[in-house]
């Protein structure tokens, strides 16, 4: 919404009320839909690549899947929150669910055979081992004698 001056249009109209979104953040408050995104963190722990994500509130067993595919691992989450309130004469319910999912690169060719994940105090950790690189190996070169000498 904005105003005309008190010139009667002659300066330029000034924005009087903030924007619909920051307006609606403000009276959202701590209803705010439930993000789509969290906070990871990458990490080496000796031959191990660590990678934790903060989930909490999650039920591993229903809500959590963790995917390794193309050198690419892949954590998705569903959330659901629920809270209850009473103030003299009503009683309020709210309920906010959202789906969450975060994709890292992984070093290419990481063995899926020995990936592990654990899910303790709302944190996830899953751990690969990093990848060997061949070893090196010299190559002969092939240079055929002169003919005739």
């Amino acid at each position: 919404m904005t105003t005309t001056s008190p010139d009667h249009g002659t300066a330029p109209a000034r924005r009087t009320t903030p924007s619909l979104f920051s307006e609606l953040m403000s009276w959202m408050g701590d209803q705010a839909p439930i993000g789509h995104d969290f906070r990871i963190e990458e990490l080496h722990e000796g031959d191990r690549r660590i990678v934790r994500a903060d989930l909490p509130g999650i039920d591993p067993a229903a809500d959590l899947e963790v995917l390794l595919e193309d050198d690419v691992l892949t954590i998705r989450a569903h959330r659901r929150e629920e809270t209850e309130s009473e103030d003299r004469h009503v009683h309020r319910t709210e309920v906010r669910y959202g789906s969450l999912e975060r994709s890292v690169r992984v070093p290419p060719g990481t063995s899926v055979d020995d990936v592990t994940a654990s899910y303790v105090d709302g944190v996830l950790t899953v751990s690969m081992p990093l990848p060997v690189p061949p070893a090196a190996r010299r190559i002969p070169v092939d240079h055929p004698e002169p003919p005739g000498d």
